[in-house]
């Protein structure tokens, strides 16, 4: 179950279209919805996107904190997930991206959303990226 302050996220992004206000309004956001690695539960998270053809690419940022976050590790359990754009809903299968590239679209973020610099240089680790690719019905 998402904490109270995503929770409330995901309520506004749902009952607005996909829009949201306060510190993310005007940000691409996704409702990413993985299967819990241990729990095999669903499990709904916020995460801002960078488009990229057509693919979506979410940063495993975690707020700079030195762990990644539960929605990373489910996706290395279950490479797949519900996303959720605007009003629309489609299944995904996460492709983790490594080396140069990663280098390449993490850089596209912070020019997007500069935060994701202070996230960088705030842990000791690598901070994954990952490409969310729609998978057809």
């Amino acid at each position: 179950m998402p904490n109270e302050f995503n929770q409330q996220i995901i309520d506004e992004f749902r009952a607005n279209e996909g829009r949201v206000g306060g510190m993310f309004e005007g940000a691409p956001l996704v409702l990413l919805t993985t299967t819990g690695a241990r729990s095999g539960k669903p499990a709904t998270t916020p995460v801002m996107y960078l488009e990229d053809g057509d693919r979506y690419v979410v940063i495993a940022s975690n707020a700079g904190a030195d762990n990644h976050p539960a929605w990373y590790h489910n996706l290395r359990a279950t490479p797949s997930a519900a996303v959720e754009i605007g009003t629309e809903t489609f299944e995904a299968k996460a492709v983790f991206i490594e080396g140069e590239e990663r280098d390449q679209l993490y850089a596209r973020m912070v020019a997007q959303a500069p935060g994701f610099a202070e996230y960088e240089a705030k842990t000791s680790r690598r901070i994954p990226v990952v490409a969310l690719l729609p998978q057809a019905a």
